[in-house]
């Protein structure tokens, strides 16, 4: 089945099912509703059908959905075929977490090389990657064929590192570093400003009741 593009929040959202639906299996659920992954993801009922619709899913009024087989699915369509490799900028406690969390998650994205300045970092493997000079950065990513980035430096030094990173031919670049950057419309840009959410939240906690 082709699909068109799928919108951005949908894609998101079919990775959380995907999470939760990994989660039923550990607990032996092979059978699911809506409603019952709604609540997993906190989504309504109304939009868990919507996506499955966009991917051509559909269950059964008696069981629900079949857990294994949606797993499939989703893993088909978020999955690229071929392994995608990352690169991370910035090996602070941020850098390291990420690593230490997400490899081996996903077998077909992989962080392969991490940068840094800090002469104490580089030149070593931490959390099982290498980490190299941040000086080395272009001929590392043109070795390993590194398409993806993610951003963990001071926020002062994200916009000229983003700039290396697309003259590289980065196209993905997922930037936790709160400085907004701008980047040619051929490369996908996913920001997270860590004060924003925690201001969010706070806001929102205040407003409870």
């Amino acid at each position: 089945m082709k699909l068109s593009r799928l919108p951005q929040k949908t894609v998101e959202r079919l990775s959380q099912y995907r999470n939760a639906l990994l989660g039923c299996l550990q607990v032996e659920k092979y059978f699911i509703f809506s409603h019952e992954l709604g609540n997993i993801v906190h989504v309504t009922p109304v939009q868990v059908r919507r996506d499955l619709m966009l991917i051509g899913y559909s269950g059964t009024l008696r069981k629900g959905y079949d857990v294994s087989e949606l797993i499939k699915l989703i893993s088909k369509i978020l999955d690229p075929l071929e392994i995608q490799k990352i690169a991370l900028i910035g090996m602070g406690n941020l850098g390291r977490a990420i690593i230490s969390h997400f490899n081996g998650k996903r077998t077909q994205l992989t962080i392969v090389a991490a940068f840094d300045n800090d002469p104490n970092k580089t030149g070593r493997i931490i959390n099982c990657v290498n980490c190299y000079h941040i000086d080395d950065l272009p001929v590392i990513i043109n070795r390993e064929k590194v398409n993806m980035a993610i951003l963990t430096v001071p926020p002062e030094a994200a916009p000229e590192i983003s700039k290396t990173l697309l003259t590289c031919g980065i196209k993905g670049i997922i930037n936790f570093t709160g400085t907004p950057l701008k980047v040619t419309p051929d490369v996908f840009l996913e920001e997270y400003d860590i004060i924003t959410s925690i201001e969010k939240t706070s806001y929102f906690t205040l407003k409870v009741g």
